[in-house]
């Protein structure tokens, strides 16, 4: 009988080469808009463990608010920016060394402190639809909070478009 290897984990290791791949794209790119692609990359990695955690609704909130809003609003962003197209000085960090360090170190440190914790694993089934309650609690509770997000986000959003928009010379008289 041939060696098989699951689906779920070949499923996992994908998601680990998005993840991982894309992390080191966006601090090793040079450029700053394939950083933020890189970002992308790497954003998907984190919604498809979601779906292999049977978390579908965070593996859509991760999709649609992170991938499709934050990341393509910071894409505008570098777009709008005029000084990104056209980089006057090194856009390398002299201090990638001490990065380097200081990331190793709090690596080893996350390592410990998750092999020193006694996880508690359960096989019970959640007791309610979560996305059901979810719902009910944005529509319910926390509905002024959820839309007093809204409005700042649309405000920062026109915010900098308004910022970054090119001056006419009727303008500038």
């Amino acid at each position: 009988m041939p060696f098989e290897i699951p689906f779920v984990q070949i499923v996992w290791w994908a998601m680990t080469a998005c993840a991982i791949g894309g992390a080191i794209g966006v601090v090793s790119s040079n450029n700053l808009f394939h950083s933020a692609l890189f970002l992308v990359l790497s954003l998907f990695g984190v919604a498809g463990y979601y779906v292999l955690l049977s978390a579908g609704f965070l593996a859509v909130v991760q999709l649609m608010v992170y991938i499709g809003a934050i990341v393509i609003l910071v894409l505008f962003a570098i777009m709008f920016s005029r000084r990104m197209m056209k980089p006057t000085e090194d856009e390398m960090n002299r201090q990638w060394l001490v990065s380097v360090i200081v990331a190793a170190a709090l690596f080893s440190w996350l390592i410990v402190v998750v092999n020193s914790v006694s996880w508690p694993v359960t096989s019970a089934a959640p007791t309610a639809d979560t996305v059901l309650q979810l719902g009910l609690a944005f529509l319910g509770s926390y509905l002024i909070p959820f839309l007093v997000v809204g409005v700042l986000l649309s405000a920062a959003l026109i915010g900098a478009i308004f910022l970054a928009r090119e001056k006419v010379e009727a303008e500038e008289i």
